[in-house]
């Protein structure tokens, strides 16, 4: 079972910050089993430069559920099933943060999908892709 995760923060770490979105799908490999998307109320205001990355302002997360409200579901989605997201290490340090400060231990194996990109295009050691543009018509050795 693969759980494809994407989040939004309020800024780069997890021990300072929270999280203002999280999505979930479940896939078996197959198919797609379930979805799960919520905005999340961080308890604390998002800076401007991040309500400018991100699209996701104070008003918008003002009556959203507060993460300890639906930690119990992320943990139950997560649970077994292998954590997928571009970036990996930074989407589960901070689900595995605030599951944590909610009592919940999460020990996911984890695929990060800028790694595996790096290995299918054979880019250089970037979180971006520069210098190549992909279109289905390029050629990679």
């Amino acid at each position: 079972m693969y759980a494809i995760v994407d989040i939004e923060t309020t800024g780069g770490y997890a021990s300072n910050n929270a999280i203002t979105e999280v999505a979930i799908v479940l896939h078996d490999g197959n198919r797609e089993l379930k979805r799960y998307e919520t905005l999340v109320n961080p308890g604390m205001l998002i800076p401007r430069y991040v309500q400018a990355l991100t699209g996701i302002n104070d008003d918008m997360v003002s009556d959203a559920p507060y993460f300890n409200e639906i930690a119990d579901v992320i943990h139950e989605w997560l649970s077994g099933a292998i954590f997928v997201a571009h970036n990996v290490n930074f989407d589960y340090s901070f689900i595995h943060s605030q599951l944590k400060d909610c009592g919940f231990h999460l020990d996911s194996r984890k695929l990060c999908t800028v790694r595996l990109s790096r290995k299918v295009f054979r880019t250089p050691a970037s979180t971006t892709f520069t210098g190549r543009a992909f279109t289905p018509s390029s050629s990679y050795s």
